[in-house]
Protein backbone atom coordinates (compact mmCIF):
# COMPACT_ATOMS: atom_id res chain seq x y z
CA UNK A 1 0.00 0.00 0.00
CA UNK A 2 3.14 2.43 0.66
CA UNK A 3 4.43 1.59 -2.75
CA UNK A 4 0.85 3.00 -4.55
CA UNK A 5 0.76 6.16 -2.41
CA UNK A 6 3.72 6.71 -3.31
CA UNK A 7 3.24 6.17 -6.94
CA UNK A 8 0.34 8.95 -6.60
CA UNK A 9 2.67 11.14 -5.20
CA UNK A 10 5.04 10.77 -8.16
CA UNK A 11 2.65 11.04 -10.66
CA UNK A 12 0.84 13.46 -9.55
CA UNK A 13 4.30 15.75 -8.64
CA UNK A 14 4.56 14.44 -12.60
CA UNK A 15 1.35 15.76 -14.11
CA UNK A 16 1.92 19.18 -12.18
CA UNK A 17 5.09 19.55 -14.38
CA UNK A 18 3.21 18.83 -17.62
CA UNK A 19 2.70 14.97 -18.55
CA UNK A 20 -0.34 13.63 -18.84
CA UNK A 21 -2.19 10.94 -17.21
CA UNK A 22 -2.05 9.12 -19.74
CA UNK A 23 1.90 9.17 -20.17
CA UNK A 24 2.05 8.37 -16.25
CA UNK A 25 0.11 5.69 -16.54
CA UNK A 26 2.41 4.41 -19.77
CA UNK A 27 5.53 4.83 -17.61
CA UNK A 28 3.86 2.26 -14.72
CA UNK A 29 3.01 -0.18 -17.52
CA UNK A 30 6.39 -0.67 -19.03
CA UNK A 31 7.60 -1.19 -15.60
CA UNK A 32 4.99 -3.72 -14.87
CA UNK A 33 3.60 -1.91 -12.28
CA UNK A 34 -0.24 -2.36 -13.36
CA UNK A 35 -1.64 -2.54 -9.80
CA UNK A 36 -0.44 1.35 -9.02
CA UNK A 37 -1.94 2.04 -12.83
CA UNK A 38 -5.42 0.81 -11.83
CA UNK A 39 -5.81 2.51 -8.62
CA UNK A 40 -4.24 5.70 -10.04
CA UNK A 41 -6.50 5.80 -12.93
CA UNK A 42 -9.51 4.85 -10.64
CA UNK A 43 -8.19 7.56 -8.09
CA UNK A 44 -8.18 10.32 -10.67
CA UNK A 45 -11.89 9.07 -12.34
CA UNK A 46 -13.72 11.76 -11.17
CA UNK A 47 -11.21 14.51 -12.00
CA UNK A 48 -12.18 13.77 -15.70
CA UNK A 49 -14.57 13.55 -18.38
CA UNK A 50 -14.52 9.97 -19.07
CA UNK A 51 -15.96 10.19 -22.07
CA UNK A 52 -13.13 12.01 -23.55
CA UNK A 53 -10.27 10.63 -26.19
CA UNK A 54 -7.42 11.82 -23.37
CA UNK A 55 -9.29 9.78 -20.64
CA UNK A 56 -9.80 6.86 -23.35
CA UNK A 57 -6.56 6.84 -24.01
CA UNK A 58 -5.53 6.39 -20.44
CA UNK A 59 -7.78 3.52 -19.93
CA UNK A 60 -5.74 2.10 -22.77
CA UNK A 61 -2.67 2.54 -20.98
CA UNK A 62 -3.66 -0.02 -17.86
CA UNK A 63 -5.39 -2.19 -20.06
CA UNK A 64 -2.08 -2.89 -21.94
CA UNK A 65 -0.10 -2.73 -18.31
CA UNK A 66 -2.50 -5.27 -17.04
CA UNK A 67 -1.63 -7.48 -20.06
CA UNK A 68 1.97 -7.17 -20.01
CA UNK A 69 1.83 -9.34 -16.50
CA UNK A 70 -1.16 -11.28 -18.14
CA UNK A 71 -3.56 -10.05 -15.36
CA UNK A 72 -6.12 -11.01 -17.77
CA UNK A 73 -9.51 -10.21 -16.04
CA UNK A 74 -8.55 -6.18 -15.62
CA UNK A 75 -6.94 -6.31 -18.76
CA UNK A 76 -10.40 -6.90 -20.58
CA UNK A 77 -12.37 -5.00 -18.47
CA UNK A 78 -10.30 -1.64 -18.99
CA UNK A 79 -9.98 -2.60 -22.96
CA UNK A 80 -13.51 -3.07 -23.27
CA UNK A 81 -14.00 0.77 -21.26
CA UNK A 82 -11.55 2.08 -23.74
CA UNK A 83 -13.05 0.61 -26.89
CA UNK A 84 -16.48 0.92 -26.23
CA UNK A 85 -15.51 4.63 -25.66
CA UNK A 86 -13.60 5.07 -28.58
CA UNK A 87 -16.57 3.75 -30.88
CA UNK A 88 -18.90 6.22 -29.09
CA UNK A 89 -16.49 8.92 -30.77
CA UNK A 90 -16.99 7.79 -33.97
CA UNK A 91 -19.82 7.40 -34.25
CA UNK A 92 -20.42 11.18 -33.08
CA UNK A 93 -18.07 12.38 -36.22
CA UNK A 94 -15.09 12.03 -33.90
CA UNK A 95 -12.25 10.95 -36.68
CA UNK A 96 -9.04 8.19 -35.78
CA UNK A 97 -6.10 10.15 -37.75
CA UNK A 98 -7.35 13.53 -36.24
CA UNK A 99 -6.18 12.30 -32.63
CA UNK A 100 -3.30 10.67 -31.33
CA UNK A 101 -5.54 9.85 -28.19
CA UNK A 102 -8.42 8.29 -30.40
CA UNK A 103 -5.88 6.49 -31.82
CA UNK A 104 -4.13 4.84 -28.74
CA UNK A 105 -7.51 4.15 -27.39
CA UNK A 106 -8.78 2.44 -30.31
CA UNK A 107 -6.00 0.15 -31.28
CA UNK A 108 -4.70 -0.35 -27.95
CA UNK A 109 -8.13 -1.81 -26.70
CA UNK A 110 -8.45 -3.99 -29.81
CA UNK A 111 -4.91 -5.27 -29.29
CA UNK A 112 -5.36 -6.36 -25.64
CA UNK A 113 -8.81 -7.68 -26.20
CA UNK A 114 -7.56 -9.73 -29.16
CA UNK A 115 -4.63 -10.98 -26.57
CA UNK A 116 -7.26 -11.72 -24.21
CA UNK A 117 -9.40 -13.79 -25.98
CA UNK A 118 -6.37 -15.66 -26.90
CA UNK A 119 -4.97 -15.98 -23.95
CA UNK A 120 -8.72 -17.59 -22.82
CA UNK A 121 -7.50 -20.45 -25.46
CA UNK A 122 -10.08 -18.98 -27.82
CA UNK A 123 -7.93 -18.50 -31.06
CA UNK A 124 -10.91 -18.15 -33.11
CA UNK A 125 -12.63 -15.74 -32.21
CA UNK A 126 -9.51 -13.06 -31.36
CA UNK A 127 -8.90 -13.97 -34.97
CA UNK A 128 -12.88 -13.21 -36.50
CA UNK A 129 -12.71 -10.19 -33.77
CA UNK A 130 -9.56 -9.11 -35.77
CA UNK A 131 -10.70 -9.82 -39.07
CA UNK A 132 -13.45 -7.83 -38.37
CA UNK A 133 -12.36 -4.67 -36.72
CA UNK A 134 -9.45 -4.64 -39.59
CA UNK A 135 -12.70 -4.24 -41.88
CA UNK A 136 -14.31 -1.23 -39.86
CA UNK A 137 -11.16 0.62 -39.58
CA UNK A 138 -9.31 0.02 -43.50
CA UNK A 139 -7.47 2.97 -44.52
CA UNK A 140 -7.18 4.16 -40.92
CA UNK A 141 -4.41 4.85 -38.68
CA UNK A 142 -5.05 1.88 -36.70
CA UNK A 143 -5.47 -0.82 -39.59
CA UNK A 144 -1.56 -1.37 -39.39
CA UNK A 145 -1.82 -2.38 -35.78
CA UNK A 146 -4.93 -4.02 -36.29
CA UNK A 147 -3.16 -6.10 -38.97
CA UNK A 148 -0.19 -6.92 -37.37
CA UNK A 149 -2.81 -8.60 -34.60
CA UNK A 150 -4.20 -10.37 -36.84
CA UNK A 151 -1.28 -12.28 -38.21
CA UNK A 152 0.25 -12.91 -34.65
CA UNK A 153 -2.72 -15.32 -34.18
CA UNK A 154 -3.27 -16.24 -37.78
CA UNK A 155 -0.60 -16.42 -40.10
CA UNK A 156 1.37 -19.48 -38.95
CA UNK A 157 0.81 -22.14 -40.53
CA UNK A 158 -0.54 -20.93 -44.08
CA UNK A 159 1.27 -19.47 -47.10
CA UNK A 160 2.88 -16.62 -47.56
CA UNK A 161 0.83 -13.93 -48.88
CA UNK A 162 2.53 -12.05 -52.10
CA UNK A 163 4.70 -9.02 -51.80
CA UNK A 164 4.67 -6.28 -53.54
CA UNK A 165 7.95 -5.94 -55.48
CA UNK A 166 8.38 -3.50 -58.31
CA UNK A 167 10.70 -1.33 -56.85
CA UNK A 168 13.55 -2.30 -54.71
CA UNK A 169 16.23 -0.72 -53.05
CA UNK A 170 19.85 -2.75 -53.24
CA UNK A 171 20.34 -5.11 -55.67
CA UNK A 172 17.30 -5.31 -57.20
CA UNK A 173 14.93 -8.42 -57.55
CA UNK A 174 15.59 -11.56 -55.72
CA UNK A 175 15.95 -14.91 -57.06
CA UNK A 176 13.53 -17.75 -57.16
CA UNK A 177 12.33 -17.95 -53.88
CA UNK A 178 10.42 -21.55 -54.66
CA UNK A 179 11.81 -24.40 -52.83
CA UNK A 180 14.04 -22.28 -50.02
CA UNK A 181 13.53 -21.27 -46.52
CA UNK A 182 12.83 -17.39 -46.60
CA UNK A 183 13.35 -14.89 -44.10
CA UNK A 184 11.26 -11.57 -44.72
CA UNK A 185 12.85 -8.98 -42.70
CA UNK A 186 10.44 -5.78 -42.80
CA UNK A 187 12.54 -2.89 -41.82
CA UNK A 188 12.82 0.92 -41.58
CA UNK A 189 15.65 3.05 -42.03
CA UNK A 190 15.08 5.21 -38.79
CA UNK A 191 14.93 2.10 -36.77
CA UNK A 192 17.49 1.40 -34.34
CA UNK A 193 16.48 -1.80 -33.44
CA UNK A 194 16.79 -2.64 -37.12
CA UNK A 195 20.20 -1.62 -37.41
CA UNK A 196 20.87 -3.78 -34.63
CA UNK A 197 19.46 -6.74 -35.74
CA UNK A 198 21.33 -6.52 -39.24
CA UNK A 199 24.30 -8.24 -38.14
CA UNK A 200 22.45 -10.85 -36.99
CA UNK A 201 21.15 -11.40 -40.38
CA UNK A 202 24.62 -10.99 -41.92
CA UNK A 203 25.31 -13.80 -39.71
CA UNK A 204 22.71 -15.74 -40.40
CA UNK A 205 23.19 -15.64 -43.98
CA UNK A 206 26.59 -16.96 -43.78
CA UNK A 207 26.04 -19.87 -42.32
CA UNK A 208 22.86 -21.10 -44.17
CA UNK A 209 23.09 -19.42 -47.61
CA UNK A 210 24.66 -22.46 -49.09
CA UNK A 211 21.66 -24.86 -47.39
CA UNK A 212 19.00 -22.51 -49.08
CA UNK A 213 18.33 -19.71 -47.01
CA UNK A 214 17.40 -16.69 -49.07
CA UNK A 215 16.52 -13.75 -46.64
CA UNK A 216 14.34 -10.65 -48.11
CA UNK A 217 13.84 -6.61 -46.73
CA UNK A 218 11.36 -5.50 -47.54
CA UNK A 219 10.96 -1.45 -46.53
CA UNK A 220 8.71 1.39 -47.08
CA UNK A 221 8.88 5.15 -47.55
CA UNK A 222 7.92 7.37 -44.50
CA UNK A 223 7.90 11.02 -45.37
CA UNK A 224 11.00 11.99 -44.08
CA UNK A 225 15.10 11.77 -44.62
CA UNK A 226 17.77 10.60 -42.36
CA UNK A 227 17.97 13.85 -40.45
CA UNK A 228 14.28 13.83 -39.67
CA UNK A 229 13.26 16.86 -42.10
CA UNK A 230 9.73 16.18 -44.23
CA UNK A 231 10.69 14.45 -47.82
CA UNK A 232 8.97 14.14 -51.19
CA UNK A 233 8.70 10.17 -51.67
CA UNK A 234 11.12 11.17 -54.54
CA UNK A 235 13.55 12.75 -52.19
CA UNK A 236 13.16 10.12 -49.67
CA UNK A 237 13.78 7.40 -52.10
CA UNK A 238 16.81 9.16 -53.23
CA UNK A 239 17.87 9.40 -49.32
CA UNK A 240 17.56 5.67 -49.63
CA UNK A 241 19.61 4.90 -52.49
CA UNK A 242 22.16 7.39 -51.85
CA UNK A 243 23.36 8.79 -48.46
CA UNK A 244 21.58 5.86 -46.61
CA UNK A 245 23.69 3.39 -48.45
CA UNK A 246 26.65 5.47 -47.88
CA UNK A 247 26.11 4.62 -44.02
CA UNK A 248 24.40 1.91 -44.14
CA UNK A 249 24.51 -0.23 -47.13
CA UNK A 250 22.50 -3.00 -47.92
CA UNK A 251 23.93 -6.72 -47.94
CA UNK A 252 24.65 -7.43 -51.49
CA UNK A 253 22.07 -10.82 -50.76
CA UNK A 254 19.58 -9.09 -49.62
CA UNK A 255 17.20 -7.90 -52.01
CA UNK A 256 14.27 -4.52 -50.56
CA UNK A 257 11.45 -4.32 -52.35
CA UNK A 258 9.76 -0.80 -51.24
CA UNK A 259 6.09 -0.49 -50.80
CA UNK A 260 3.88 1.11 -48.38
CA UNK A 261 0.88 -1.72 -48.96
CA UNK A 262 3.31 -4.23 -48.26
CA UNK A 263 4.09 -2.98 -44.26
CA UNK A 264 -0.02 -2.50 -44.22
CA UNK A 265 -0.75 -6.14 -45.13
CA UNK A 266 1.76 -7.67 -43.09
CA UNK A 267 1.00 -5.35 -40.29
CA UNK A 268 4.50 -3.93 -39.64
CA UNK A 269 3.56 -1.21 -37.23
CA UNK A 270 6.54 -2.45 -35.28
CA UNK A 271 10.13 -2.59 -36.98
CA UNK A 272 12.02 -4.82 -37.52
CA UNK A 273 9.11 -7.33 -37.78
CA UNK A 274 10.33 -10.89 -39.23
CA UNK A 275 8.19 -13.55 -41.12
CA UNK A 276 10.03 -16.99 -42.00
CA UNK A 277 8.45 -19.22 -44.25
CA UNK A 278 9.64 -23.32 -44.88
CA UNK A 279 10.32 -24.41 -48.31
CA UNK A 280 7.00 -24.71 -49.16
CA UNK A 281 6.03 -21.25 -48.59
CA UNK A 282 4.19 -21.68 -45.32
CA UNK A 283 4.78 -19.14 -42.99
CA UNK A 284 6.51 -20.92 -39.66
CA UNK A 285 6.80 -17.45 -37.76
CA UNK A 286 5.78 -14.05 -37.74
CA UNK A 287 7.38 -12.08 -34.94
CA UNK A 288 7.04 -8.03 -34.72
CA UNK A 289 10.10 -7.04 -32.82
CA UNK A 290 14.22 -7.42 -33.33
CA UNK A 291 15.03 -11.44 -32.16
CA UNK A 292 18.39 -12.86 -30.71
CA UNK A 293 20.83 -14.66 -32.66
CA UNK A 294 19.70 -18.03 -30.96
CA UNK A 295 16.09 -18.13 -31.28
CA UNK A 296 16.44 -17.16 -35.52
CA UNK A 297 18.66 -19.42 -36.16
CA UNK A 298 16.56 -22.58 -34.08
CA UNK A 299 13.88 -21.66 -36.23
CA UNK A 300 15.66 -21.95 -39.39
CA UNK A 301 18.25 -24.46 -38.53
CA UNK A 302 14.96 -26.79 -38.28
CA UNK A 303 13.36 -25.78 -41.56
CA UNK A 304 17.02 -26.32 -43.31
Amino acid sequence: MKQVYLSFALAMGLMAQGPTLASVLKNLAFADRASEAQALLEQQRPNHDTSSASWLAAVSWVARGASFVEKWDVAEKYAKEAHKGSQALIENGAKIDSSADLETALGASVEVLSKAYFAGGDRAKAAEFLHRERETYRGTAVETRIQKNYLTVSLEGKPMPALEATTFIGRGKPADLEGKVVLFYFWAHWCSDCKAQRPILQRLNYEFAEKGLEIVGPTRLYGYDGMGRDATPQQEESYLRGDYQKQYRLPVWMPAPLSTANFVNFGVSSTPTLVITDRKGIVRLYHPGKMPYAELRKTIAALI
